[in-house]
């Protein structure tokens, strides 16, 4: 199955607010002004409810990648870069 949701991000410098992901195939594709030895990385709650761990590898350098993740929260977390345009594209569900 095809879709058509997508989550976008303009210009931010700060990891996002949480957010629902439903299982699925999705691409990650990461832009920014400054990298400044930073990174943007698609995180996912952790079982304890606390901890976001890494879901999609980290992203140092302008980028896409495409991974199956399971139903969750989720979040964009950045550190150090800047001027960071991202979109989420749900690619397939299953």
């Amino acid at each position: 199955m095809v879709s058509t949701f997508t989550l976008s991000w303009k210009n931010i410098a700060a990891t996002t607010n949480p957010f629902k992901l439903r299982a699925g195939l999705y691409r990650l594709t990461a832009h920014t002004g400054t990298w400044g030895g930073g990174s943007v990385t698609l995180q996912r709650l952790a079982a304890d409810g606390l901890i976001f761990a890494t879901a999609f590898r980290a992203f140092s350098a302008e980028s896409s990648a495409t991974a199956y993740v399971p139903s969750g929260t989720y979040e964009l977390t950045i550190v150090t870069a800047t001027d960071v345009s991202a979109d989420l594209v749900l690619m397939e569900t299953f």
